[in-house]
């Protein structure tokens, strides 16, 4: 690629929308988990605030949206280049929502299988000790077995309802950030929307979610671990051309990644910056299925934008 092509590449993309949307949705994440940050963590209130407002978070890259694009845009235009609608070819589309609700699940249980393999971590799959000491109140060993199989069957259902928040992230992400940032080249345009995408999460990140690491390294992890993540979901998102299968495969991520939790011994700690699928062993996993996407050119077949965003 020549000097010329990539300035024109670069002018292509309406850096000042990016960057109101990057301000809007990130701000707006500080300041919903701002009273987390206001009071002690082994307060009642934080505990009860820890439940909510991460949930509430996820719907500041939507009002981003409708800062910079969705009020600008005609009208015709928003639907289809967001890729909410229309679902065309359907049956395309089903197949890539049908796809995005299991795959995650397969990839969390690849991941925890290379943490077993590198001995980071260990598995009770008799006991369920790490899915007793999450219970107010011990289950009898054959009830909790058989909760943890109801709970492993219904993790594409959950992936549907946990679509309703996701939804809320998705729709800046993958549906306009990403798109948005298309002209970039496709690598380009995965990457940095999958960084942004990673260090939004600062806010939860700094308390020690996901990692126990309140600090830059749990952030560099979450960074590393939303891009690897970040190029999975953009590729349901380009190669199907619609949102949703984006959607309910970041829903299923949610519904599975606290498998760790549920099959790990509860006696044995566990390093989450190793054994979480957006840690170590998730990289590995990724970078495995992201290898057998390119190698099967999966990423060139890639259905052409029909609109352009907003300027």
């Amino acid at each position: 690629m020549n000097a010329d092509t990539q300035s024109n590449r670069l002018k292509t993309v309406p850096w000042r929308a990016v960057g109101i949307f990057v301000l809007v949705s990130f701000g707006l994440a500080w300041l919903i988990i701002l009273p987390l940050w206001l009071n002690e963590t082994d307060s009642s209130a934080f505990g009860e605030l820890s439940g909510i407002l991460p949930s509430v978070m996820m719907y500041s890259p939507l009002v981003a949206v409708v800062a910079v694009y969705w009020v600008r845009a005609p009208r015709g235009q928003r639907l289809r280049f967001l890729g909410i609608w229309p679902l065309r070819p359907a049956k395309r589309v089903v197949w890539f929502i049908v796809t995005a609700a299991i795959v995650p699940l397969i990839l969390v249980v690849a991941s925890l299988g290379v943490s077993v393999l590198f001995g980071w971590i260990k598995l009770d799959l008799t006991e369920f000790s790490g899915m007793q000491s999450q219970l107010d109140t011990p289950l009898d060993g054959e009830v909790v077995r058989a909760v943890v199989l109801m709970q492993l069957a219904m993790i594409p259902l959950a992936a549907v309802l946990n679509s309703v928040a996701t939804f809320g992230e998705e729709i800046g992400w993958r549906g306009w950030l990403l798109p948005t940032l298309r002209p970039l080249g496709m690598w380009p345009a995965l990457l940095l929307s999958g960084a942004i995408w990673g260090l939004w999460h600062a806010p939860v990140t700094l308390l020690g979610h996901n990692f126990n690491e309140p600090n830059v390294s749990g952030v560099v992890l979450m960074t590393v671990g939303s891009i690897g993540w970040g190029i999975v979901f953009g590729w349901l998102r380009l190669r199907s051309g619609s949102l949703w299968p984006a959607v309910v495969g970041h829903g299923a991520l949610n519904a599975a990644g606290g498998l760790v939790l549920i099959v790990g011994d509860a006696d044995t700690p566990l390093e989450l910056a190793l054994v979480n699928p957006l840690g170590v062993s998730g990289w590995f996993v990724l970078a495995v299925m992201i290898a057998v996407l390119v190698l099967t050119g999966q990423f060139n077949k890639e259905p052409q934008l029909a609109v352009k965003p907003a300027e």
